[in-house]
């Protein structure tokens, strides 16, 4: 397991929003330390059995914080981040459409600050058996020895359903998030399952736009010794025209699905052309 693990405690930030109160119920059933929520001039309520504060700061000064998960809305979200990321370990940023500028100074203060940042736009990160932050539906997880990191929300539900599927489980699954702009990028994701004696082989699902799969290429030939397996999604994808993510769109002739399958390959990674085949390429390799 890498990030989330025992002991992860997480305030959840916009907790009494619509997004973050259904979620936090969620996260919490499936038995995630969710210790506290922040709701600015609610300090002072409850969400069930969680404590309510008007700040970061304030929950803190009661009790052991690291973690945070981010259901603020848009015009908002870069200032409940940067409240975040000065005080705790890790922040999950599940808000989409965050405006482009502000999620460059949000990854770029999390550098500073040393703090590992998953998303904006991500399902969150779940551990099977120990915890979620983020907002997968978590009947398709089981604990295992394979970790997958994605682009994509829905291609991870349907890879892991298929791995659990096969008896195989997930170590971790971690979505970096479909903006042009994330937090933690492929590579750093490789490494840490690399260096996890949970993880035996990683799963990485990417698609077309940016250039984000073929840095991932270039760091697994150098540094990363378990096996990967890659998908690509967006084959057939016309040229100039976004297609689901803000971040995936192909200008020019880079970041086409076939340039990055090629790039892997070249590389050594098992590359599958569909997600079907992903748990017959991890039967071979391990």
């Amino acid at each position: 397991m890498i990030i989330l693990d025992q002991n992860t405690r997480c305030i959840v930030q916009g907790i009494t929003g619509k997004q973050g109160s259904f979620h936090t119920e969620q996260m919490l059933k499936y038995n995630t330390n969710i210790v506290a929520g922040t709701s600015p001039g609610k300090g002072g309520q409850k969400f069930g059995s969680v404590n309510v504060y008007n700040s970061i700061e304030e929950a803190k000064d009661e009790l052991d914080i690291n973690a945070s998960i981010i259901f603020i809305p848009a015009p908002f979200a870069k200032d409940a981040a940067f409240e975040a990321i000065s005080q705790l370990d890790t922040v999950v940023i599940i808000t989409e459409h965050i405006p482009v500028h502000d999620s460059m100074e949000i990854v770029e203060y999390a550098k500073r600050e040393n703090t590992t940042v998953i998303g904006p736009n991500t399902p969150g990160i779940i551990t099977p058996g120990i915890g979620k932050l983020g907002i997968m539906p978590t009947h398709i997880f089981a604990p295992g020895n394979i970790g997958i990191v994605s682009r994509s929300g829905t291609l991870t539900y349907e890879v892991a359903n298929q791995i659990t599927n096969a008896q195989m489980g997930q170590s971790t699954c971690l979505g970096i998030g479909g903006d042009p702009i994330v937090g933690m990028d492929f590579a750093e994701v490789l490494q840490m399952f690399e260096d996890d004696k949970n993880t035996d082989a990683m799963v990485m699902i990417g698609e077309i736009g940016g250039n984000a799969e073929e840095k991932a290429a270039k760091y697994i030939g150098k540094k990363i010794s378990k096996p990967v397996i890659a998908y690509i999604a967006g084959i057939t994808a016309p040229p100039g025209k976004r297609m689901g993510h803000a971040g995936a769109i192909i200008e020019g002739e880079s970041g086409t699905a076939l340039s990055k399958m090629n790039t892997l390959k070249d590389e050594g990674v098992e590359v599958a052309r569909r997600p079907s085949q992903i748990v017959d390429i991890i039967k071979d390799v391990l």
